[in-house]
Protein backbone atom coordinates (compact mmCIF):
# COMPACT_ATOMS: atom_id res chain seq x y z
CA UNK A 1 0.00 0.00 0.00
CA UNK A 2 1.25 3.30 -1.18
CA UNK A 3 1.12 6.41 1.16
CA UNK A 4 1.59 10.16 1.23
CA UNK A 5 1.29 12.38 3.94
CA UNK A 6 1.24 16.35 3.64
CA UNK A 7 2.25 16.04 0.06
CA UNK A 8 4.94 13.75 0.88
CA UNK A 9 5.74 9.75 0.61
CA UNK A 10 5.26 8.82 4.17
CA UNK A 11 2.96 7.56 7.25
CA UNK A 12 3.99 8.58 10.32
CA UNK A 13 0.76 10.46 11.25
CA UNK A 14 1.08 12.30 14.92
CA UNK A 15 -0.74 11.06 18.02
CA UNK A 16 -2.30 14.06 18.55
CA UNK A 17 -3.99 14.22 15.60
CA UNK A 18 -7.71 15.49 15.74
CA UNK A 19 -9.11 12.87 13.09
CA UNK A 20 -7.63 10.49 15.89
CA UNK A 21 -9.10 11.95 18.95
CA UNK A 22 -12.35 13.02 17.48
CA UNK A 23 -13.05 11.44 14.26
CA UNK A 24 -12.51 15.77 13.23
CA UNK A 25 -12.21 15.29 9.51
CA UNK A 26 -13.43 14.13 6.28
CA UNK A 27 -12.37 11.32 3.26
CA UNK A 28 -13.37 10.46 0.12
CA UNK A 29 -12.77 7.30 -1.37
CA UNK A 30 -11.60 7.23 -5.12
CA UNK A 31 -11.96 4.38 -7.46
CA UNK A 32 -8.72 4.88 -10.01
CA UNK A 33 -8.65 3.65 -13.74
CA UNK A 34 -5.77 4.12 -16.14
CA UNK A 35 -4.11 6.50 -13.61
CA UNK A 36 -7.39 8.55 -13.66
CA UNK A 37 -9.42 9.67 -10.58
CA UNK A 38 -13.08 8.66 -11.25
CA UNK A 39 -16.15 11.03 -10.67
CA UNK A 40 -13.23 13.08 -9.77
CA UNK A 41 -15.56 16.54 -9.66
CA UNK A 42 -17.83 15.17 -7.39
CA UNK A 43 -15.75 13.71 -4.83
CA UNK A 44 -13.78 16.98 -5.28
CA UNK A 45 -17.09 19.06 -4.61
CA UNK A 46 -18.84 16.92 -1.70
CA UNK A 47 -15.02 17.76 0.31
CA UNK A 48 -15.51 21.25 -0.18
CA UNK A 49 -18.84 20.89 1.30
CA UNK A 50 -17.89 19.02 4.75
CA UNK A 51 -14.87 21.63 5.06
CA UNK A 52 -16.99 24.13 4.89
CA UNK A 53 -19.91 22.61 6.90
CA UNK A 54 -16.86 21.62 9.51
CA UNK A 55 -14.92 24.84 8.98
CA UNK A 56 -11.73 23.19 7.80
CA UNK A 57 -9.66 25.39 5.59
CA UNK A 58 -8.47 23.87 2.55
CA UNK A 59 -6.45 25.07 -0.73
CA UNK A 60 -8.49 22.57 -3.28
CA UNK A 61 -6.71 23.27 -6.16
CA UNK A 62 -3.05 21.98 -4.19
CA UNK A 63 -5.56 19.02 -2.83
CA UNK A 64 -6.37 18.45 -6.86
CA UNK A 65 -2.73 18.28 -7.94
CA UNK A 66 -1.86 16.08 -5.40
CA UNK A 67 -4.78 13.85 -5.76
CA UNK A 68 -3.85 13.50 -9.77
CA UNK A 69 -0.30 13.11 -9.15
CA UNK A 70 -1.06 9.82 -6.65
CA UNK A 71 -3.65 8.78 -8.71
CA UNK A 72 -0.94 8.60 -11.75
CA UNK A 73 1.41 6.52 -9.50
CA UNK A 74 -1.20 4.28 -8.52
CA UNK A 75 -2.37 3.61 -11.92
CA UNK A 76 -5.50 0.83 -10.58
CA UNK A 77 -7.25 0.76 -7.40
CA UNK A 78 -8.86 3.17 -5.07
CA UNK A 79 -6.82 6.34 -3.17
CA UNK A 80 -8.72 7.07 -0.17
CA UNK A 81 -8.02 10.91 0.99
CA UNK A 82 -8.22 11.43 4.58
CA UNK A 83 -8.28 15.18 5.78
CA UNK A 84 -8.10 16.21 9.19
CA UNK A 85 -8.57 19.20 11.00
CA UNK A 86 -4.60 18.32 12.33
CA UNK A 87 -2.83 18.37 15.57
CA UNK A 88 -4.31 20.06 18.69
CA UNK A 89 -3.92 20.13 22.52
CA UNK A 90 -6.28 18.47 24.77
CA UNK A 91 -9.62 19.55 24.64
CA UNK A 92 -12.93 19.64 22.02
CA UNK A 93 -11.85 23.44 21.15
CA UNK A 94 -10.46 23.53 17.57
CA UNK A 95 -6.70 25.16 17.29
CA UNK A 96 -6.92 28.48 16.27
CA UNK A 97 -5.89 29.03 13.23
CA UNK A 98 -5.81 25.00 12.63
CA UNK A 99 -3.02 23.30 9.95
CA UNK A 100 -5.39 20.95 8.09
CA UNK A 101 -3.48 17.25 7.58
CA UNK A 102 -3.68 15.50 4.34
CA UNK A 103 -3.20 11.42 4.01
CA UNK A 104 -3.31 9.59 0.97
CA UNK A 105 -3.91 5.74 0.42
CA UNK A 106 -3.16 3.54 -2.15
CA UNK A 107 -4.49 -0.40 -2.51
CA UNK A 108 -5.98 -2.15 -4.57
CA UNK A 109 -9.53 -2.43 -6.24
CA UNK A 110 -12.12 -4.68 -3.41
CA UNK A 111 -12.72 -7.91 -4.83
CA UNK A 112 -16.10 -8.02 -5.47
CA UNK A 113 -17.89 -11.41 -6.72
CA UNK A 114 -18.98 -10.48 -10.00
CA UNK A 115 -22.91 -12.42 -9.40
CA UNK A 116 -23.04 -9.04 -7.17
CA UNK A 117 -23.61 -7.31 -10.54
CA UNK A 118 -25.21 -9.88 -12.75
CA UNK A 119 -27.52 -11.67 -10.28
CA UNK A 120 -28.39 -8.85 -7.93
CA UNK A 121 -27.88 -8.95 -3.56
CA UNK A 122 -29.72 -9.65 -0.98
CA UNK A 123 -29.81 -7.09 2.24
CA UNK A 124 -29.62 -7.54 5.71
CA UNK A 125 -32.08 -5.37 7.64
CA UNK A 126 -29.62 -3.79 10.35
CA UNK A 127 -30.71 -3.17 14.07
CA UNK A 128 -28.63 -0.16 14.09
CA UNK A 129 -30.20 3.33 13.44
CA UNK A 130 -28.15 6.37 11.96
CA UNK A 131 -28.83 9.34 14.43
CA UNK A 132 -30.29 11.97 13.41
CA UNK A 133 -27.57 15.49 12.66
CA UNK A 134 -28.75 18.01 10.44
CA UNK A 135 -25.21 19.43 10.72
CA UNK A 136 -23.03 16.73 9.65
CA UNK A 137 -25.86 14.73 7.24
CA UNK A 138 -24.15 14.44 3.81
CA UNK A 139 -21.01 14.60 4.43
CA UNK A 140 -18.37 11.58 4.68
CA UNK A 141 -16.81 12.86 8.27
CA UNK A 142 -14.67 10.58 9.77
CA UNK A 143 -17.12 9.49 12.55
CA UNK A 144 -18.66 5.89 11.44
CA UNK A 145 -19.02 3.71 14.67
CA UNK A 146 -22.65 3.50 13.16
CA UNK A 147 -21.44 1.49 10.12
CA UNK A 148 -19.24 -0.57 12.16
CA UNK A 149 -22.01 -1.61 14.17
CA UNK A 150 -24.28 -2.45 11.40
CA UNK A 151 -21.15 -4.16 9.40
CA UNK A 152 -20.89 -6.49 12.33
CA UNK A 153 -24.60 -7.90 13.08
CA UNK A 154 -23.97 -10.18 10.17
CA UNK A 155 -21.34 -12.98 8.82
CA UNK A 156 -23.63 -14.67 6.57
CA UNK A 157 -22.07 -14.39 3.46
CA UNK A 158 -25.56 -14.60 1.50
CA UNK A 159 -25.70 -10.95 2.24
CA UNK A 160 -23.40 -8.37 0.37
CA UNK A 161 -25.15 -5.24 2.46
CA UNK A 162 -27.14 -4.18 5.15
CA UNK A 163 -29.99 -1.68 5.30
CA UNK A 164 -30.18 0.97 7.67
CA UNK A 165 -32.98 3.43 8.89
CA UNK A 166 -33.00 6.58 11.25
CA UNK A 167 -34.19 6.54 14.71
CA UNK A 168 -37.89 7.03 13.44
CA UNK A 169 -37.86 3.87 10.97
CA UNK A 170 -37.48 5.62 7.54
CA UNK A 171 -34.75 4.12 5.16
CA UNK A 172 -32.04 5.77 4.68
CA UNK A 173 -29.03 3.70 2.88
CA UNK A 174 -26.50 0.72 3.25
CA UNK A 175 -23.74 0.47 5.16
CA UNK A 176 -21.49 1.63 2.29
CA UNK A 177 -24.23 2.41 0.03
CA UNK A 178 -26.68 4.80 -1.58
CA UNK A 179 -29.92 3.00 -1.86
CA UNK A 180 -32.82 3.37 -4.53
CA UNK A 181 -36.44 1.95 -5.37
CA UNK A 182 -38.20 2.09 -8.63
CA UNK A 183 -41.97 2.76 -8.24
CA UNK A 184 -43.95 3.05 -11.60
CA UNK A 185 -41.16 4.19 -13.23
CA UNK A 186 -40.15 6.70 -11.03
CA UNK A 187 -36.82 6.68 -9.45
CA UNK A 188 -36.48 7.23 -5.35
CA UNK A 189 -33.77 7.85 -3.21
CA UNK A 190 -33.81 9.01 0.89
CA UNK A 191 -33.62 12.49 0.89
CA UNK A 192 -30.50 13.29 3.08
CA UNK A 193 -31.55 16.11 5.75
CA UNK A 194 -31.06 14.33 8.58
CA UNK A 195 -28.31 11.96 8.61
CA UNK A 196 -26.84 9.86 5.74
CA UNK A 197 -24.09 10.34 3.12
CA UNK A 198 -24.78 11.91 0.11
CA UNK A 199 -22.69 9.43 -2.26
CA UNK A 200 -20.99 10.49 -5.74
CA UNK A 201 -22.52 7.58 -7.15
CA UNK A 202 -25.93 8.46 -5.95
CA UNK A 203 -25.28 12.05 -7.17
CA UNK A 204 -24.29 10.59 -10.66
CA UNK A 205 -27.23 8.48 -11.22
CA UNK A 206 -29.33 11.33 -10.42
CA UNK A 207 -27.75 13.36 -13.30
CA UNK A 208 -27.32 10.37 -15.76
CA UNK A 209 -31.45 9.93 -14.62
CA UNK A 210 -32.44 13.54 -15.40
CA UNK A 211 -30.94 13.16 -18.78
CA UNK A 212 -32.25 10.51 -19.63
CA UNK A 213 -35.57 12.25 -18.84
CA UNK A 214 -36.11 9.66 -15.91
CA UNK A 215 -37.99 11.07 -12.98
CA UNK A 216 -36.24 11.04 -9.35
CA UNK A 217 -37.78 11.92 -6.42
CA UNK A 218 -35.86 12.57 -3.05
CA UNK A 219 -38.07 12.17 -0.36
CA UNK A 220 -38.47 10.37 3.26
CA UNK A 221 -38.93 6.46 2.45
CA UNK A 222 -41.34 4.30 5.11
CA UNK A 223 -39.88 0.99 5.50
CA UNK A 224 -43.56 -0.28 4.18
CA UNK A 225 -42.38 1.68 0.98
CA UNK A 226 -39.54 -0.07 -0.19
CA UNK A 227 -41.46 -2.99 0.13
CA UNK A 228 -43.80 -2.39 -2.16
CA UNK A 229 -41.31 -1.16 -4.77
CA UNK A 230 -41.32 -2.90 -8.62
CA UNK A 231 -36.96 -2.63 -8.33
CA UNK A 232 -34.66 -1.58 -5.92
CA UNK A 233 -30.92 -1.16 -5.89
CA UNK A 234 -27.78 0.07 -3.99
CA UNK A 235 -24.74 2.04 -5.92
CA UNK A 236 -21.24 3.50 -4.61
CA UNK A 237 -18.24 4.81 -6.43
CA UNK A 238 -16.71 1.84 -6.56
CA UNK A 239 -18.98 -1.01 -8.16
CA UNK A 240 -21.25 1.11 -9.44
CA UNK A 241 -24.82 -0.86 -8.92
CA UNK A 242 -25.81 -3.74 -7.35
CA UNK A 243 -29.36 -5.01 -7.54
CA UNK A 244 -31.39 -6.19 -4.80
CA UNK A 245 -33.38 -9.12 -4.94
CA UNK A 246 -34.01 -9.87 -1.18
CA UNK A 247 -34.85 -8.24 2.20
CA UNK A 248 -36.07 -10.61 4.94
CA UNK A 249 -39.08 -12.26 3.22
CA UNK A 250 -39.51 -10.08 0.67
CA UNK A 251 -38.00 -10.85 -3.21
CA UNK A 252 -37.48 -8.67 -6.39
CA UNK A 253 -36.62 -9.25 -9.95
CA UNK A 254 -33.93 -7.44 -11.33
CA UNK A 255 -35.39 -4.89 -13.30
CA UNK A 256 -35.70 -2.92 -16.53
CA UNK A 257 -34.85 0.50 -15.11
CA UNK A 258 -31.82 -1.26 -13.08
CA UNK A 259 -30.67 -3.02 -15.94
CA UNK A 260 -30.48 0.39 -17.70
CA UNK A 261 -28.90 2.56 -15.26
CA UNK A 262 -26.54 -0.31 -14.72
CA UNK A 263 -25.31 -0.27 -17.98
CA UNK A 264 -24.83 3.71 -17.99
CA UNK A 265 -22.93 3.94 -14.99
CA UNK A 266 -20.61 0.79 -15.82
CA UNK A 267 -19.83 2.99 -18.79
CA UNK A 268 -19.22 5.84 -16.75
CA UNK A 269 -16.78 3.76 -14.80
CA UNK A 270 -14.94 2.30 -17.71
CA UNK A 271 -14.86 5.42 -19.84
CA UNK A 272 -14.32 8.21 -17.41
Amino acid sequence: MSSWLDGQPGDGLPVHDRGLAYGDGLFETIRVADGRPLLFERHLQRLDEGCRRLAIPVDLEQLRGELVHFCRDLRQGVAKLILTRGTGQRGYAPPQPCQPRRLLLGSALPGYPAQHAESGVRLFPCATRLAEQPLLAGIKHLNRLEQVLARAEWQDPRYAEGLMRDMSGRVVEGVFSNLFLVVDGELRTATLQRCGVAGVMRAEIIAQASRLTIPVVECDIAYDELLRADEVFVCNGLYGIWPVIGLAERAWPVGALTRKLQSVVADLLSNS
